[in-house]
């Protein structure tokens, strides 16, 4: 039994849930394509609202598959412009004529 099959029993028995009711593998691939496709912190949320819907009677693989096929497709998000940085002026030497030489 490896880490995550004893965190999972231990979880599960803390929640009232049997380990074989938890499809690990698919969880995990959902996480990952969410945190790579959209980003990395809806990948836990995803993996709530995965649970909610299960609970609610939506079907583990359907709902899986559905999240997949929405992260997978999800556009990639434009860069946030960068601010431009206003050009390093005198406001003293901008007011004043230029010198006679």
């Amino acid at each position: 039994m490896n880490e995550l099959d004893r965190w999972v029993a231990a979880a599960g028995a803390e929640l009232g849930v049997s380990p074989g009711d938890v499809p690990v593998t698919s969880v995990l691939d959902v996480a990952r394509d969410v945190a790579h496709n959209v980003l990395r912190p809806g990948a836990p949320v995803t993996a709530y609202l995965m649970g909610l819907a299960v609970g609610r009677g939506l079907d583990p693989a359907e709902a899986a598959a559905r999240i997949s096929g929405l992260a997978l497709a999800w556009p990639e998000a434009e860069p946030e412009a960068e601010p431009k940085a206003e050009p390093d002026v005198d406001p003293d030497a901008a007011q004043s004529p230029p010198k006679a030489e």
